[in-house]
């Protein structure tokens, strides 16, 4: 189903598309009843920090239009350096972070970000990165679904912005 999907790195030509399926994504969690992403984060000046440092990435559909967004980060994320819990991997294993991860929910494809988390899996394997962290606001579903689906383990909580979050890692084989 997502062989004509794309995930490419991001350019500052799509940082308006991107803005636009971030703020659906805050709107969605706010709907939702949730806190998380309603205190100002993400915001414009994130995925300008993003596309530069090299971090975004777009999943473009067959007409190339972008339906999600994702930061594949592969530097060291400090909030995850004091975490309440454990991490599977010892502290010098080199590790990618993914962070805001958003679908397009004008015609939101079911599995989409399921897909787009095995990709980045093929993109950390190719630099030899076998560790993945990433972290979601207790209540999110549909990411804890899809860190359950993909075989991530709980490890504890970290914290952003003042704010708990669930601690995943997933180490590949």
């Amino acid at each position: 189903m997502f062989e004509k999907y794309t995930l490419t790195k991001a350019d500052h030509i799509y940082s308006s598309s991107i803005w636009h399926i971030l703020k659906q994504a805050i709107k969605k969690r706010k709907l939702e009843g949730s806190k998380q992403w309603q205190d100002g984060y993400p915001n414009e000046n994130i995925i300008k920090n993003d596309i530069e440092n090299g971090y975004g990435y777009v999943c473009l559909n067959e007409k190339k239009e972008i339906v999600a967004y994702i930061a594949l980060i592969f530097d060291i994320e400090p909030a995850y350096e004091n975490i309440e819990g454990k991490w599977l991997s010892s502290p010098e294993t080199p590790y990618a972070v993914i962070h805001r991860l958003a679908v397009s929910q004008e015609n939101p494809v079911k599995g989409l970000a399921t897909w787009i988390m095995q990709e980045i899996e093929k993109f950390c394997k190719e630099k030899d990165i076998y560790s993945i962290k990433v972290d979601t606001n207790y209540d999110n579903i549909g990411m804890l679904r899809v860190f359950e689906k993909l075989d991530y383990t709980y490890c504890g909580e970290v914290y952003f912005r003042g704010g708990a979050r669930k601690a995943f890692e997933k180490i590949l084989a």
